[in-house]
């Protein structure tokens, strides 16, 4: 789940509350519908081809469930908002890194190596500031993302393979 967290740079809810249906390999696209959403709108999530890999190795495990990551205890919810917090805790990060601050991190690296901000913003499903802009702007910068996201997955690759 964190590596997958890191790959698609969801928050913690969105990821622990996804569902197959959502998903779609062939597509290498996940579709948040609006109700799992902050600002309340569809988000479409580019899926790099390391969360693909993770995404058909972890359906193995859960192949018929309804959710990507379901509760240990009662299959038929997500998994606890605490699971992987505990998780980088027992990792030995406790107080030094959070599920959410990986978003803060991937942005970070992608600003730092020259993506535009209105493409990383929207990845992040973060909603336009300047309101007169936001009622023009509804451009959802998919091929650039995709490109973006399988940078990414690159990047997140040669961090965790050195």
């Amino acid at each position: 789940a964190l590596k997958l967290l890191l790959l698609t740079m969801v928050r913690t809810n969105e990821l622990r509350g996804a569902m197959w249906s959502e998903i779609n390999l062939d597509k290498k696209e996940w579709r948040i519908p609006p109700e799992r959403m902050k600002m309340r709108e569809l988000h479409i999530v580019p899926l790099c081809n390391q969360a693909i890999k993770l995404l058909q190795e972890i359906r193995m495990l859960h192949d018929n469930e309804i959710y990507v990551f379901p509760n240990s205890q009662n299959h038929t919810k997500p998994m606890s908002n605490n699971t992987m917090l505990y998780a980088l805790y027992r990792m030995g990060y406790h107080g030094r890194a959070t599920g959410h601050g990986m978003r803060a991190t991937a942005s970070t690296i992608l600003n730092e190596n020259g993506f535009k901000s209105d493409v990383i913003e929207r990845q992040l499903a973060h909603a336009e500031r300047n309101k007169v802009r936001a009622a023009y702007n509804h451009a959802m910068h998919l091929p650039e993302r995709k490109d973006m996201m399988d940078w990414w997955g690159n990047k997140v690759d040669s961090y965790t393979n050195e």
